[in-house]
């Protein structure tokens, strides 16, 4: 469901028991999506969901590409500029 700001804040009570029987809460203000009130057990299980960042770079890090990392971090001359100190 989806809830006005200012309307919300009014019946905050039934916007939290609505989370909690019904799934998330959408808070709108001025007719634009803005947050979610969601309820402890929803949050816990998104929360547990989440992987460690380096967990899934390893994971979806591209595999047996013939690439040399010399070449690839190469300065190139032609993009340098002159400094002025």
């Amino acid at each position: 469901m989806s809830w006005q700001m200012q309307e919300a804040k009014n019946r905050l009570s039934e916007v939290v028991r609505a989370a909690q029987t019904k799934g998330a809460q959408i808070i709108s203000v001025h007719g634009k999506d803005t947050a979610v009130v969601l309820s402890l057990a929803d949050y816990r299980q998104l929360q547990a969901q989440r992987e460690p960042l380096g967990t899934f770079l390893m994971r979806t890090a591209p595999r047996d590409l013939d690439i040399d990392p010399d070449e690839l971090f190469k300065r190139v001359p032609e993009i340098d500029r002159p400094v002025d100190l």
